[in-house]
């Protein structure tokens, strides 16, 4: 005669209800132990270190107000082989800020535009004066002037060598700004620069 299978035995209640509380416990604490374990993208961003100088930049950074901004980078580019890095554009199609690369440094530029609780800034053009340059160490002084000029830049200082161990030019960009070009071609100490300065006065003396 064939054995009865056994019934399974029923839990009570109240244990499945424990049981149930419990997985879900455990469930709860496995995800929290999970998410300690691998944080998210975004906790990783907020953590990731940002460097106080942006790479590609110096500490010291020249800064011009130039008009037309937009016609001067053109300029640059024709002159001194500037690069164009960024531009943002203003109200009533005005530059607010544009930055150039030349050899390995950043200039930085923007139209005349009133700024609340700025000084007023203007190009050396319009303001009717010059109170800054910039100055460019390159490889061939006498090259770039003349590549400057072509450009139309103003020639103010054709290259010539001088006492401090440059061999030195300036020229005015269109929008009044002066810049310095040179390229240094022999290495000078500071008491022999001293005898050359002296020598220069008393021969313009």
């Amino acid at each position: 005669m064939p054995k009865a299978k056994a019934k399974p035995q029923k839990k009570p209640a109240a244990q499945l209800r424990t049981l149930s509380v419990s997985a879900k416990k455990n469930g709860q604490k496995t995800a929290a132990k999970g998410a300690r374990v691998a944080p998210s993208p975004r906790a990783s961003a907020a953590k990731k270190k940002v460097a106080p100088v942006p790479p590609g930049y110096g500490t010291a950074t020249a800064h011009l107000t130039v008009s037309p901004c937009a016609e001067a980078l053109d300029f640059y580019a024709k002159a001194f082989g500037a690069k164009v890095k960024s531009t943002l554009p203003g109200p009533g199609g005005l530059l607010m800020h544009a930055e150039i690369k030349i050899g390995d440094s950043i200039v930085m530029f923007a139209d005349e535009m009133p700024m609340p609780g700025q000084p007023t800034q203007k190009s050396p053009k319009n303001a009717g004066l010059t109170t800054g340059s910039v100055m460019l160490y390159v490889k061939d002084v006498d090259s770039l002037f003349d590549r400057a000029i072509a450009a139309g830049a103003k020639p103010v200082m054709p290259p010539a060598d001088q006492f401090w161990g440059d061999r030195y030019g300036q020229v005015e960009d269109p929008y009044g700004h002066l810049w310095h070009i040179a390229t240094h071609v022999r290495d000078v100490t500071p008491k022999d620069m001293r005898k050359a300065m002296a020598q220069m006065e008393a021969t313009q003396a």
